[in-house]
């Protein structure tokens, strides 16, 4: 099985693909045709008998070609660049006086083009609380990167499943993801989430901290014991009464 050439870059780097091909010292780019096809109907960048021809305005004066090696030079890469790509090589003889251009190789090669995401913002909101939990809604958001993300949770060590929604304008467009998870919080708890794409991620912890001033609401009296206490007290004011107007006459 042939293997299959891959090339990963940047947005706003440099990144080079590599050729099926390397020219002997003892020629020149001028014994030869070369021609870098992204999607196969789209000139990166060519050349013939070693001056460039012409190639798709998209990638004018972003590209360059190595004349030994033959790699495509993408400066700056966009995400647009994403793709598969062709390097085709044509090695120009000279046979019974006419020039026959015999091809050398043809091999495609896959540039993947990475966009850094945002540090994950993570948030949390109480929405109920009680001295046994709190109720609280959270929430993780990334945004700018590129390719689609997967986007984790962890809890104490404890992976935890988020629900998530993407935005894309589309699919060769940055992404922004955000992500909600509903926790019953009965301790504190560290919180951390990940954004992983194309082999990279970012993550970002938030320590979750249970509320402690926790004061129990107070027990009303019940219903025999608020009339027992009326009774003593109508009692009480009677014989401060009677008292009143006995001790006077003595």
């Amino acid at each position: 099985a042939v293997e299959k050439k891959v090339a990963k870059g940047k947005v706003g780097e440099k990144v080079g693909l590599p050729c099926c091909h390397e020219i002997p010292s003892t020629e020149s780019l001028r014994n030869y045709r070369v021609y870098w096809q992204k999607n196969i109907t789209e000139v990166a960048l060519a050349y013939a008998e070693g001056k460039p021809m012409l190639s798709s305005k998209r990638f004018e004066n972003r590209t360059q070609l190595n004349e030994r090696n033959l790699t495509l030079w993408i400066s700056p890469v966009e995400i647009l660049d994403s793709g598969p790509y062709q390097c085709i090589v044509q090695h120009l003889r000279v046979l019974q006086n006419s020039v026959v251009p015999i091809v050398v190789c043809d091999e495609p090669v896959t540039l993947y083009v990475t966009a850094d995401f945002s540090e994950p913002s993570v948030t949390a909101e109480v929405i109920s609380s009680s001295c046994e939990l709190d109720e609280v809604m959270l929430r993780c958001s990334s945004h700018g990167g590129f390719p689609k993300p997967q986007i984790s949770g962890v809890l104490n060590n404890r992976a935890v499943v988020w629900n998530a929604t993407w935005v894309s304008e589309s699919s060769n467009s940055p992404y922004n993801v955000t992500a909600n998870m509903q926790l019953n919080l009965t301790e504190d708890t560290n919180l951390t989430c990940s954004v992983e794409y194309n082999g990279f991620a970012k993550s970002t912890s938030l320590l979750l901290k249970k509320r402690k001033d926790c004061v129990l609401p107070a027990v009303a009296p019940s219903y025999n014991v608020v009339i027992a206490s009326s009774i003593i007290i109508i009692i009480f004011l009677l014989a401060i009464t009677l008292a009143a107007r006995f001790l006077p006459r003595h």
